[in-house]
């Protein structure tokens, strides 16, 4: 699930279509059992042209023939011409429904992510055939993405009672528990899942998160390296992304010399190369490690991400000279000895919660960028109101913890409208559904368009009284400068929030206000209009 961040979907196993059933025809043939012998073979074969005449043929002679309209759609489907691949089923449907042509309509329209109609056919299939797997499976799954949550787990547990081993229901089941905040149900399923298939790594991958949720951290950092079978692309769907290929051994806390090599007949110091990975908001918290790595290291680079390179440069590369930040277009290993993923760095350093390196600040803004800032808040009315820096959504819209974790601009608007408080906003979103409304806008100091990376986001930050933020890049950056930052958090959230807390052991300035049922931003935003008052009260 996942920047990673792991995703679910309905159709994480490749449809294969069952033989065409014998359903009884209006006109049997020899012809037309020769002509869908001949499909069947084409099709196999791949040659979807030939398929498809044979099916014409039979089309021709009977064409409320269900087995040749369903042949019809599959290799429509084939073909990835999902719409005529819909139309075919739902009139073979019309012809004879069968929980078979239920199944591959619902697998079309998963494809075109009509979720809701997709759960609408597996019901009305399950109905024909009630202990169906494949459907029991694509009806959990569509109620998944659609966020409801105890009906899909309601869902997995039928199917579990028909097939109590099935180790792709017993991983989802154990996701969805987790998102419920079931901690020690999703452990004991995704737990079940692994012995089943010690190999399958995404039951792996997603029980990492629910040990460390948990605060267990030394058993859980060993499962999160699976983290990558879970990895989903900025619209949601499975990421083709792997573990990072580098040709080098994987540091995990090994002593560093044990990997130096000779060059020129001289012994060098060790060098780390850290690689990238998940969003941004991850980099800003794991890249503390930097300079803890370099105290073992002759030399530490980074691969670094351009929108935060010359923050980290004037961050750290200006006080720790052996750090180095890297293009992206990185060639050659030749001068590293080991690499390490950004995130697998708290393994390596055996990152538990009694010694977390949380000694902030760790980033900071550039002094002469701050005071340019300053001035333009001077220079507005009223330059003595407290400066609030506002996030009410993060990035990637199409990822199912976006819509969980974001407020929509008519959630925020009451919030800016709360008087005595100069609101500065550090939203920045491609997404024009995000964007305020017009009266927040009027309330909203905006110079965003003049942002260009993080840089100039941590200078306009340095002037700020306090942000209030989504769990998203920007809510990092202000923590890891030492700001106080006051976090909107989504029921069951991410796992570095922990649970059952309303600080971070993580940031020493972060204070979470976490929903106390899932979806409720209502409440939420009531406690921090309250704090806010109490804070600033005029």
């Amino acid at each position: 699930m996942g920047s990673s961040r792991g995703q679910l979907t309905p159709d994480r196993a490749t449809h294969t279509a069952s033989p065409i059933m014998p359903i009884p025809s209006r006109s049997p043939s020899d012809d037309i059992q020769t002509w869908y012998h001949e499909a069947e073979a084409a099709r196999q074969a791949g040659d979807i042209a030939t398929a498809q005449a044979a099916v014409e043929r039979i089309l021709e002679q009977d064409p409320e023939r269900p087995g040749a309209l369903y042949l019809r759609g599959l290799l429509a489907l084939d073909s990835n011409q999902f719409e005529a691949a819909q139309s075919w089923l739902e009139r073979a449907i019309e012809v004879h429904p069968h929980a078979d042509f239920y199944t591959t309509l619902c697998v079309i329209q998963i494809k075109q992510k009509a979720y809701a109609s997709a759960l609408h056919t597996t019901r009305q299939g399950l109905a024909l055939q009630p202990g169906l797997i494949k459907l029991r499976y694509y009806e959990a799954g569509t109620l998944f993405v659609q966020g409801f949550l105890e009906e899909a787990a309601l869902s997995y547990r039928k199917l579990l009672e028909l097939e109590p081993d099935n180790v792709q229901a017993r991983a989802n089941l154990g996701v969805v528990a987790k998102d419920l905040g079931a901690l020690d149900e999703a452990e004991r399923h995704l737990r079940h899942a692994v012995a089943l298939a010690p190999g399958y790594l995404s039951a792996r991958g997603h029980l990492g998160p629910v040990l460390l949720a948990a605060g267990r951290y030394e058993e859980a950092w060993p499962w999160y390296e699976d983290r990558w079978a879970n990895f989903a692309t900025a619209d949601g769907l499975p990421s083709p992304a792997a573990r990072p290929q580098v040709p080098l051994p994987q540091w995990k806390g090994e002593p560093p010399e044990s990997a130096i090599r000779v060059k020129d007949n001289r012994v060098r110091g060790a060098r780390l190369l850290v690689v990238p990975e998940q969003g941004h908001g991850d980099s800003l918290q794991f890249v503390r490690y930097l300079p803890l790595a370099l105290e073992r290291f002759a030399q530490v680079g980074y691969i670094c991400p351009p929108s935060l390179r010359r923050l980290y440069e004037e961050s750290l590369c200006a006080r720790w000279p052996g750090l180095v930040m890297i293009d992206d277009g990185l060639r050659s290993v030749d001068e590293w000895d080991w690499y390490c993923p950004m995130m697998s760095l708290p393994m390596a350093f055996g990152t538990r919660l009694d010694n977390i390196p949380a000694a902030v600040p760790y980033l900071y803004a550039d002094p002469a960028r701050a005071a340019s800032w300053h001035a333009g808040l001077a220079a507005l009315p009223n330059p003595d109101l407290p400066c609030v820096g506002v996030v009410w959504a993060g990035g990637h819209s199409g990822m199912m913890e976006d819509k969980v974790r974001s407020l929509t601009p008519e959630q925020i608007a009451p919030l800016l409208a709360l008087p005595h408080i100069r609101w500065i906003s550090l939203q920045k979103t491609d997404d024009p559904a995000k964007r305020a409304g017009m009266d927040s806008q009027a309330r909203l100091t905006d110079w965003m368009d003049e942002i260009t990376d993080f840089a100039d986001t941590a200078a306009l930050i340095e002037n700020l009284d306090l942000v209030i933020a989504v769990d998203t890049s920007v809510a990092h950056l202000a923590a890891a400068m030492g700001k106080p930052v006051w976090l909107f958090n989504r029921f069951a959230g991410c796992w570095r929030w922990l649970r059952e807390r309303d600080d971070s052991p993580w940031y020493p300035t972060v204070r979470l206000f976490t929903q106390r049922q899932r979806g409720d931003w209502d409440d939420v935003l009531t406690r921090v209009a309250a704090a806010l008052q109490q804070r600033f009260a005029p």
